[in-house]
């Protein structure tokens, strides 16, 4: 596994020991991306994305293109838990890709529940998580911009798997989650988040306050199927109006026009980033 968050060896012990259950329709109103009308419109994709741990080489997203079978890439833009070097990830790449006719969806891999059994190098408390969350996504937005990703665009908050039954780390999590998400927004930027199915993701969809919670919900459950409503384990009239990612696969090593990437396939229907 690409160490962009966890090993999949380690993702899987970390999703055992949070001993979590997805409740299905947990009665919350649905909510989409905010679009104020001064805000720029967002920008949709619906198709297949792929993720992976280092951006790709040029010549190799090219290649990719070309094959046609995926249209969206994710990466990772920023965070002190983001686990690889991006020697190929500046705003030259970014502006390139999107010429290709890629659609570029912004990861930002920031701090980690206090609860968390993985080793991450940056963690929040209850005590910081609003103050964590708001300078992540400070950081988040400068990063994005300065590879070129516009106002209006939306970044993803990575949340790796932790024990949601344990209230004070959930609720400290929250805190954490609105906070970036509130400040993402209040610099035109639209939040979105990536977790578990299990874990961070049904901690965010079940949530009975949907106050300053991201309006994108990107979630991992490795079933194989490429879909954003047939598996939708939550209330199905929550995140409509392409607010959901799935990552269904990990770790599939591919080859398309002589160039191999280890990568994870994702099922979009979601906002991307504004290049400019």
């Amino acid at each position: 596994m690409p160490k962009h968050r966890l090993s999949r060896k380690n993702r899987y012990i970390a999703l055992a020991a949070t001993g979590a259950v997805v409740v299905a329709g947990a009665g919350v109103a649905a909510q989409t991306s905010m679009a104020a009308p001064a805000w720029p419109a967002q920008k949709t994709y619906t198709g297949r994305a792929f993720d992976t741990c280092t951006a790709p080489s040029l010549t190799a997203m090219s290649a990719w293109k070309k094959n046609g079978y995926y249209g969206g890439v994710a990466v990772y833009v920023g965070g002190k838990n983001r686990g690889c070097a991006q020697p190929n990830l500046t705003r030259s790449w970014v502006k390139s890709v999107d010429a290709m006719g890629w659609r570029v969806i912004p990861l930002y891999v920031g701090a980690q529940p206090p609860c968390q059994k993985s080793r991450n190098t940056e963690r929040f408390t209850a005590a910081t998580a609003v103050s964590v969350g708001a300078s992540n996504a400070g950081d988040a937005v400068a990063k994005a911009s300065a590879l070129g990703m516009k106002p209006g665009s939306p970044i993803y908050l990575n949340m790796e798997s932790y024990d949601i039954t344990d209230k004070a780390c959930n609720d400290a999590t929250l805190a954490y989650v609105r906070s970036f998400t509130k400040t993402l927004r209040a610099k035109t930027y639209r939040a979105g988040l990536y977790g578990f199915s299990s874990s961070s993701a049904a901690a965010i969809a079940t949530a009975k306050d949907r106050t300053d919670l991201p309006g994108n919900l990107w979630y991992a459950l490795w079933n194989g199927q490429e879909t954003t409503t047939k598996d939708w384990p939550w209330d199905p009239k929550l995140y409509t109006g392409h607010s959901r990612g799935h990552q269904y696969k990990a770790n599939s090593r591919e080859t398309r026009r002589g160039h191999t990437l280890t990568v994870d396939l994702n099922a979009w229907d979601a906002p991307v980033a504004l290049v400019g």
